[in-house]
């Protein structure tokens, strides 16, 4: 056996070693930087979400408060994880908001109704919204094992493609991508929400 092996990886170095360098080819697509924030990339974005099955709310920043109250009283939402950096003055009085400090454990987030969390970037072309653990995102649990989560994203965060937020984002952070309810399929086709994360998603996209 210790032979065969032997004589399988001679052959494999012998052959490595006759290869010339194989030249790549670099002919994807990349970041276009166009139309960020504009309005006909918000209406993708929208579009993209409501055909995931998220419920979107379009909305003025002096509005952000106020939805997220109404969005977060439709829901149920009484007790919900806000991590740090999120802003305060959208927070509305009402429900009790937990802070994720010290860290809560995955059946402390399961008790609670929900998340609220900012994003880094979204892609309107796939309707992704990413995280990156940045201020007002916490770390990916947040947004994994609570049955509901509410991102507030902003147009200006809002660029055409993949390969334009993929330029903007640091690939040594953890990043979590987000393209509408968890869902899945993969059992006789038939699409069963909250696999592997929040079965409600609601996003307010921020204009003006």
């Amino acid at each position: 056996m210790n032979a065969a092996r032997t004589e399988i990886l001679r052959r494999i170095d012998a052959a490595i070693s006759r290869s010339a360098p194989v030249e790549i080819p670099r002919t994807y697509r990349g970041p276009s930087g166009e139309g960020r924030g504009s309005a006909a990339v918000v209406d993708l974005m929208q579009d993209r979400l409501v055909d995931y099955k998220a419920v979107v709310h379009r909305v003025e920043p002096a509005q952000v408060r106020a939805v997220i109250a109404a969005a977060l009283a439709d829901a149920g939402v009484e007790r919900a994880v806000v991590p740090a950096g999120f802003p305060t003055e959208w927070l509305p009085s009402g429900p009790a908001w937990v802070q994720d400090d010290p860290a809560l454990t995955a059946a402390e987030l399961d008790d609670l109704d929900g998340v609220l969390t900012t994003c880094r970037i979204a892609v309107a072309e796939t309707g992704t919204i990413v995280l990156d653990a940045g201020q007002g995102q916490g770390r990916r649990a947040l947004s994994l094992v609570p049955d509901y989560h509410l991102v507030v994203v902003l147009a200006d965060q809002i660029v055409a493609s993949v390969p334009d937020a993929v330029a903007e984002l640091d690939p040594t952070r953890p990043l979590t991508w987000i393209s509408g309810p968890s869902a899945t399929s993969d059992i006789e086709l038939q699409r069963v929400e909250g696999v592997h994360g929040p079965r409600r998603l609601v996003v307010l996209l921020v204009t003006g």
